[in-house]
C-alpha cells in the first residue's frame, strides 16, 4: 500500500461507530438456528424474509436477508468479517465455552489491544467475538497502535467464565459491533474512499492491510486485498455483505460527511432515516444520525 497522511484535514467525528450489519443468507432458519445458539443473540425484529438480531434487551446488530440460491464466493470484494465486541473478558470467556459446547470450530488471536475468537456461520460469512483490553494498555507510535497476531490464552479465558456467576445465558445487553473488515479489490482506492473521503483516520497499515478508525479507536474498518485484489464485487445474489451502518453523532455530522462525498462526484440515496452511498465495491454504506454519546 502506498504511503498516507495520518489523519485527513476533515477527520470524522470521534463519536462516530460502526452499526448495524446486513448479511445475505441462503437459509434464514438455518442461520437465525446459528446465530441464536453460538452467539446468543435473538430477533429483537422482523420483516419481508428478514430477521434483525441483537443481544437480549440490547440494540439491533445483525440484519439477515434470505436469498433462496445464494452462495459463497470467495474471491469478490466483500465481507472479511464483522466484529462483535462484547463487554468484558468474563464475557468473552462465555462465548468461547458456548462455541466449544456448540461444536464450533474457530480461530482465535491476541491483538495486543484485544483478544479474538474467529469463526465462520453456515453461508461463510466471517465473524470475529472480541473484547478490548483497556486503552491504557494500548501502544502508540507516531499516530499508529501496536497490533499483532500473538496466540490466545484459551484456558485462561475458560477460568474467567468459571468464575463467572451470572445466570445470563444470551449475549449481554451492551454488545454491540466493534468494527467491520473488508476484502477488497484495490486496498489504496479504498482508502481513498474511507480515509480521504468519509474521513476516518489511518491507525494502521501492515501487510498490505489498512485499519481506519475514529476517536482513536484501533480500528473500526480494516481494508485487506489478501484474496480479493482485482477482485469484482459480489454478485448480489451471493451470501455475504449487503450494508452496514456508520453511526455519526446528530444530523449536522452526517450531513458534513455527505457533503464531502458530494463534491467528489458521489451520489447519497435517502431511505428509511439515513444516506446510502456505495463504496468503490459496491457495498452499500449506510450513513446514519445517531443521538449523541
Amino acid at each position: 500500500m502506498k504511503d498516507h497522511v495520518t489523519h485527513p484535514s476533515h477527520s470524522i467525528h470521534p463519536g462516530t461507530r460502526i452499526g448495524a450489519v446486513t448479511l445475505r443468507v441462503a437459509d434464514l432458519a438455518r442461520s437465525l438456528a446459528f446465530y441464536q445458539d453460538t452467539l446468543g443473540l435473538a430477533p429483537v425484529g422482523t420483516g419481508r424474509a428478514t430477521t434483525v438480531l441483537g443481544a437480549p434487551h440490547g440494540v439491533p446488530l445483525l440484519s439477515l436477508r434470505e436469498t433462496p440460491g445464494a452462495r459463497h464466493v470467495a474471491r469478490a470484494a466483500g465481507l472479511y468479517h464483522f466484529a462483535v465486541l462484547l463487554p468484558s473478558r468474563v464475557d468473552l470467556g462465555r462465548a468461547l465455552k458456548r462455541l466449544i459446547d456448540n461444536g464450533v470450530r474457530f480461530g482465535q488471536s491476541d491483538h495486543l489491544v484485544s483478544e479474538a475468537l474467529y469463526l465462520s456461520d453456515p453461508d461463510g460469512n466471517g465473524i470475529e467475538i472480541y473484547r478490548d483490553r483497556p486503552r491504557s494498555q494500548w501502544t502508540w507510535h507516531g499516530g499508529m497502535v501496536e497490533m499483532a497476531v500473538d496466540p490466545l490464552d484459551l484456558d485462561s479465558l475458560l477460568e474467567e467464565a468459571g468464575r463467572s456467576v451470572t445466570a445470563e445465558s444470551g449475549a449481554p445487553a451492551d454488545t454491540r459491533i466493534g468494527h467491520l473488515h473488508l476484502q477488497v479489490s484495490d486496498v489504496d482506492q479504498a482508502v481513498r474512499f474511507y480515509h480521504g473521503l468519509i474521513g476516518f483516520d489511518i491507525t494502521a497499515s501492515f501487510q498490505g492491510a489498512a485499519f481506519l478508525s475514529a476517536g482513536g479507536y484501533h480500528h473500526h474498518l480494516g481494508l485487506n486485498a489478501w484474496s480479493s485484489r482485482g477482485a469484482p464485487p459480489a454478485p448480489a445474489d451471493s451470501s455475504g455483505l449487503a450494508s452496514f451502518r456508520i453511526e455519526l453523532p446528530g444530523r449536522e455530522e452526517r450531513d458534513r460527511v455527505l457533503s464531502r462525498l458530494k463534491a467528489a462526484g458521489i451520489s447519497a440515496e435517502e431511505k428509511d432515516g439515513s444516506a446510502v452511498v456505495r463504496d468503490p465495491g459496491n457495498i452499500a454504506v449506510e450513513l446514519v444520525a445517531a443521538p449523541t454519546r
